[in-house]
């Protein structure tokens, strides 16, 4: 299979793989199947009915909670945002005048080569920022231990002094990203394991960077007999497809019960630390194909993303579970708070109530 899968430069994300290629790339993987549904069987259960137990204990004790202030290490700090190398340094500006202290920049293994643009990059934002590097994998790193090791090596190096939180690894329950399965997943994260353990013992290493609310995918990557430990959790934990973050899936599971759930699960496990991270959200934008990640029936008004947006930072902020929160991401005309279309800057009404709200 090509090691580098084709690229849509609108929605900044990988195209979907034909039905065809994914078969060819699931070829051989079925014990990692088996593997991942026997973790679930002994798991799943265990953990469901230690969510519902928590659940009704927490709602038991939600009137003395109320009273408190929300936890967090710093308002400043929480709300996060995604910023991307090829959208210019005109966002230099943008996130200055918002006052965003935390920043995740994706940097991509298959462009190693190009790792000095990456590092000033990140240098332009001043020195006062937080940030989280989000390392993006591809086949060639995934199935060549020893060179994700020595490109591992050289991006962690580069941003010393720099950064010292990276995420591994992206989306990773996507073929189209490029992990066929957990397994190798856990793998790689453990030949980066090795590198930071050998070399860079201040660096934390985020994962296990599971998107939307498949938490069967979690489980396995939470639970396993890999040598292996997360110093804090990423979720990309998308609910647009549901409309508001109060609406629910499965009967239930509205975006509260999804961060109390995963917080169920990153506790028990043994695999990390009680630290979470989520590392995207946002709704896509009516009236932006190509550029919208989804199709137009998920789509909604920019006046319904900005209320969307406040719901969830309010929500993520009073559970009380969440460390931070990456809003994704602020250049892009699909789903980000500006609309750089046409050449032309245009802040949208999500832009200014971010804005509002790191600047009280």
């Amino acid at each position: 299979m090509p090691n580098n899968f084709p690229w849509d430069s609108h929605s900044d994300q990988p195209y979907i793989l034909k039905r065809e290629t994914k078969k060819a790339l699931r070829k051989g993987h079925g014990i990692d199947y088996l593997k991942l549904i026997a973790t679930n069987l002994i798991f799943f259960p265990y953990l469901f009915l230690k969510f519902l137990w928590q659940r009704s204990e927490s709602e038991a004790l939600a009137p003395n909670r109320a009273r408190l202030k929300p936890s967090v290490p710093s308002m400043s700090s929480f709300y996060g945002l995604c910023v991307n190398l090829d959208k210019g340094e005109k966002q230099y500006e943008l996130i200055e005048e918002l006052g965003v202290k935390s920043l995740q920049i994706r940097v991509f293994l298959k462009d190693i080569e190009n790792i000095e643009n990456y590092v000033e990059f990140v240098k332009g934002f001043g020195e006062d920022k937080e940030i989280l590097i989000t390392i993006i994998q591809d086949r060639e790193h995934i199935e060549n231990h020893e060179l994700l090791a020595k490109d591992v090596a050289t991006i962690f190096q580069k941003f010393k002094g720099i950064a010292n939180e990276f995420m591994i690894g992206n989306a990773i329950n996507r073929i189209k990203w490029g992990f066929v399965s957990m397994e190798e997943y856990l793998k790689f994260y453990e030949v980066i394991q090795n590198v930071r353990d050998r070399e860079f013992a201040d660096i934390k290493l985020i994962g296990s960077s599971i998107i939307d609310f498949e938490y069967h995918f979690s489980i396995r990557t939470l639970f396993n007999n890999y040598n292996i430990k997360y110093d804090k959790v990423a979720s990309l934990l998308y609910v647009d497809r549901r409309g508001s973050p109060y609406s629910t899936q499965l009967g239930m599971f509205d975006f509260k019960n999804k961060i109390e759930f995963l917080n169920t699960i990153v506790k028990s496990s043994s695999k990390c630390e009680n630290h979470i991270y989520i590392t995207e959200a946002n709704w896509p934008l009516t009236g932006t194909a190509p550029y919208a990640p989804t199709s137009e029936k998920e789509c909604v008004s920019e006046e319904l993303y900005n209320k969307y947006m406040l719901e969830y930072f309010d929500i993520a902020l009073k559970s009380q579970r969440v460390e931070k929160v990456f809003w994704h991401q602020l250049i892009a005309p699909g789903y980000g708070l500006v609309d750089n279309r046409d050449g032309t800057i245009r802040k949208t009404e999500a832009f200014y109530t971010l804005k509002k709200i790191l600047n009280p």
